[in-house]
């Protein structure tokens, strides 16, 4: 009977833990709406709809290429639609679809939370800085 190496089991372990979290809704939605612009283009589009010059201006930090791809990705999970009129120059519209319009409260609550604790989280990193540096 052949016995695995540790290594062995600790790839085997880690291959079914990544798989799960592909799997997981909660790990997929979270790990969307960490990337880098998506919240403040979720934000922008709250507002109503938006021109690409509009969301570039208003998400000043994000390259072209970013924003273009981040806009795209959006649109594949049925977040955003885009809409094209046939005008010289094109007139590119971005918005919310109800999905995406879905999210904005619950992206409002996590805001609220975070404005009402992230001072708790300073403190509480200081302190444990202090206690490992100490």
């Amino acid at each position: 009977m052949a016995t695995s190496s540790t290594n062995e089991r600790q790839a085997g372990a880690r291959s079914a833990y990544l798989t799960s979290m592909a799997a997981c809704p909660t790990h997929r939605v979270l790990d969307r709406m960490g990337e880098r612009w998506v919240s403040l283009i979720l934000k922008e589009l709250a507002h109503g709809p938006r021109r690409h010059g509009e969301l570039a201006r208003a998400v000043a930090g994000a390259s072209q290429k970013m924003l273009t791809q981040t806009l795209r990705g959006l649109q594949r999970d049925g977040l955003v639609s885009r809409s094209a009129t046939a005008s010289v120059p094109p007139r590119v519209e971005y918005r919310l679809t109800q999905l995406g319009e879905s999210l904005i409260p619950v992206m409002a609550a996590v805001t609220a939370w975070a404005q009402r604790h992230i001072g708790d989280i300073d403190d509480a990193r200081v302190a444990y800085d202090s206690a490992i540096s100490g």
